[in-house]
């Protein structure tokens, strides 16, 4: 290999060179197919693998309207209508003019449209100007934009060393505390 600096320019550039037991063959003529004389290609090293694959996003386009469940490994994009919950371990984006009605467990959720159901699980949740939701949030970290709409009940933080986005157990209802008592 040949390498060089251009005087403009000082990202180092490389070629390759041809080894000196290389056979050129005049133009229209065929060369030998004896292994000596294959021709030898520069092979360049592999890129190294990431250390984490990068997650795919699944798009609900904006004229859909779909009802069901959303369970994945994956991201989540509603830009249209969505009826069901949603629970992936990736990120969820609600976009400005979509509807999602249902319950949410994702890494992180991002709302710029409508929610009308409850975020039960996330790391980060980022309420958009454009954000209408009403229903509750469980959540580590949580961000409000000044227009943002929120009708709910928020728990937000570590509480009794627990994350709030990460309880697994269901809070007692007032009967039962009731009849505890």
């Amino acid at each position: 290999m040949v390498s060089w600096r251009d005087p403009g320019n000082n990202a180092k550039k490389e070629v390759a060179d041809f080894p000196s037991d290389a056979v050129t063959t005049p133009f229209g003529q065929h060369a030998p197919t004896t292994p000596a004389a294959a021709p030898v290609q520069a092979t360049q090293p592999a890129p190294a693998p990431a250390s984490k694959p990068a997650a795919k996003e699944s798009v609900i386009a904006a004229d859909l309207s779909i009802e069901g469940k959303i369970q994945g490994a994956g991201h989540i994009r509603i830009a249209g209508k969505f009826k069901g919950d949603v629970d992936v371990k990736g990120d969820l984006t609600v976009e400005q003019g979509a509807k999602l009605d249902g319950s949410v467990r994702a890494e992180k959720v991002t709302l710029s449209g409508e929610l009308d159901g409850n975020i039960l699980s996330a790391r980060r949740v980022d309420l958009l100007a454009s954000s209408a939701m009403h229903g509750d949030i469980k959540a580590d970290d949580l961000t409000i934009a000044s227009g943002a709409r929120l009708r709910g009940q928020v728990e937000c933080g570590a509480w009794e060393g627990k994350a709030a986005g990460k309880s697994e157990s269901k809070p007692e209802s007032k009967k039962e505390g009731a009849a505890a008592a």
